[in-house]
């Protein structure tokens, strides 16, 4: 017999969208069938979905939390917001798992590195987390050679930066004979690479220009971080994973019209090659630096022209990005706006909460996507791709019953006082056409009508293997 049975709504499966039934036993969907058709025992909860959209539960594959920010002048270090936080603000939002990473520091193996993550998320985690394992420049290549034992013990996605991203942060960057090793070694493996992709040596002649020239100022950030360097060195990446066989990628926050190409003509060579971009990347562009308190829609690599953002929304339609993410850094405004400069602006971005809303309004309401496009975009591609599919992001039989409730007649506008992230949002004032108005996670509903029942001991670790059809790009 069910523990709780949906009726009512427009459910999105992986067969298509229609009026169906939803049997929840446990932790897992155990039916999904005509409206009408499943029958609630004495002790069922039903739950009348009449005129909401029934979707699998948001999946954001790239957030940072208990993230370090550096040091600028006058300020010292600190830490963004914690898993406990970030995640509460993510259910809220209908988003059930979250993608964050652990990043290997010198001298340590990289079980090390796991367990030292562990400490910041394991029972302060409202949803359900996974992690990329970050790489550095300069480690040992003995420790390469142990990448294998890392993917197959759970951890196959590897984060690697082509650059350093500002002046300051030096040993970040992989070099690209480093790169060679590592990508060799996910072949072998079954591991995924996921890639910050800017050419290094453009980034930090721009940052020397601009200085000499006195226009430090954050405003002119797209010059730094230009579309010639993405365009470099994308292509550069792509072209080595190329020629190590058997290589998959998934490129990070593409900004560029030039990263689109990129993938589209890696893809066109049926290379396992994936996209992912940011809301803020498709909805800001340059000219929002220089809006008041310009610094909040601001992540790296910068935000690029509308000609990008237009090539960026192309892309979600031809299929060359799969999945929309956040690059999740929840911090309070004084900290986001405290750098000024084009080397000490902070990264990153408040939007974990209002990503479903603000993704459906764009997507569904004004451009005309299907829920399926949708879902996939926020939910279900990203499931695929990190090795989490069919368990999460789909709502059928035997997934984990990871449900969220959109409602249309929920339309309103973002103010960061309705939110639960931190004391600004970039969104304020941005009008929706529906919201989240119900979460369920693994059977459990966590969220509703604005009220919360989550435990900071609810979110679980999830051990991934990315399937074959990911690994040779036959799945998307």
């Amino acid at each position: 017999m069910f523990d709780i049975l949906i009726r009512g709504g427009e459910v999105v499966t992986p067969y298509g969208c229609g009026d169906y039934d939803v049997g929840i036993s446990g932790e897992k969907v155990v039916a999904v069938d005509l409206s009408g058709t499943l029958r609630a025992g004495d002790d069922t909860r039903v739950i009348d979905a009449s005129g909401k959209i029934v979707m699998p539960g948001g999946i954001d594959p790239h957030v940072h939390c208990s993230w370090h920010i550096p040091a600028i002048e006058g300020v010292a270090a600190q830490l963004t917001a914690p898993p406990s936080q970030v995640s509460r603000a993510a259910l809220y939002g209908g988003t059930t798992t979250m993608i964050d990473f652990a990043a290997w520091e010198e001298g340590e193996t990289f079980e090390q590195t796991i367990s030292r993550r562990d400490q910041d998320w394991r029972g302060r985690c409202h949803c359900d987390y996974a992690y990329h394992l970050m790489l550095r420049g300069g480690m040992p290549l003995e420790l390469i050679d142990t990448l294998s034992e890392v993917i197959q013990a759970g951890y196959p996605t590897i984060k690697i930066f082509t650059t350093d991203i500002t002046p300051s942060r030096r040993g970040r960057m992989v070099d690209f004979g480093y790169m060679w090793e590592v990508f060799q070694a996910m072949a072998r493996c079954g591991g995924l690479g996921v890639i910050h992709a800017e050419d290094n040596d453009l980034v930090m002649h721009m940052y020397g220009r601009l200085f000499q020239e006195g226009r430090t100022s954050f405003e002119n950030m797209a010059e730094v971080h230009s579309v010639l360097s993405e365009d470099l060195s994308f292509r550069r990446v792509l072209r080595l994973a190329e020629n190590v066989e058997g290589t998959a990628l998934y490129m990070m926050h593409i900004s560029a019209a030039t990263g689109v190409a990129a993938v589209e003509e890696a893809r066109a060579k049926n290379l396992p090659v994936y996209g992912e971009t940011l809301h803020q990347y498709m909805l800001y562009n340059q000219d929002d630096y220089r809006r008041p308190n310009g610094q909040i829609y601001h992540t790296y690599p910068s935000l690029k022209t509308e000609a990008d953002q237009e090539a960026l929304w192309q892309a979600t339609q031809n299929g060359s990005i799969h999945c929309i993410a956040t690059d999740e850094l929840c911090c309070r405004l004084s900290v986001k706006t405290q750098g000024q400069r084009i080397d000490d602006t902070t990264g990153g971005n408040s939007g974990v909460e209002p990503r479903l809303a603000v993704m459906y309004q764009e997507m569904v309401t004004a451009r005309g996507y299907s829920l399926s496009q949708y879902v996939d975009l926020v939910s279900s591609n990203a499931a695929k791709i990190m090795g989490l599919y069919p368990r999460k992001g789909a709502i059928a039989p035997g997934s984990d019953a990871d449900i969220t409730l959109l409602d249309p007649d929920e339309a309103r506008v973002v103010r960061n006082e309705d939110l639960h992230e931190t004391d600004y949002t970039p969104w304020e004032g941005k009008r929706v056409s529906a919201w989240p108005v119900l979460t369920i996670l693994r059977g459990k509903v966590v969220v509703e009508k604005g009220r919360f029942f989550a435990e900071e001991t609810d979110g679980q670790y999830l051990p991934r293997r990315i399937t074959g059809d990911i690994l040779d790009g036959t799945a998307l």
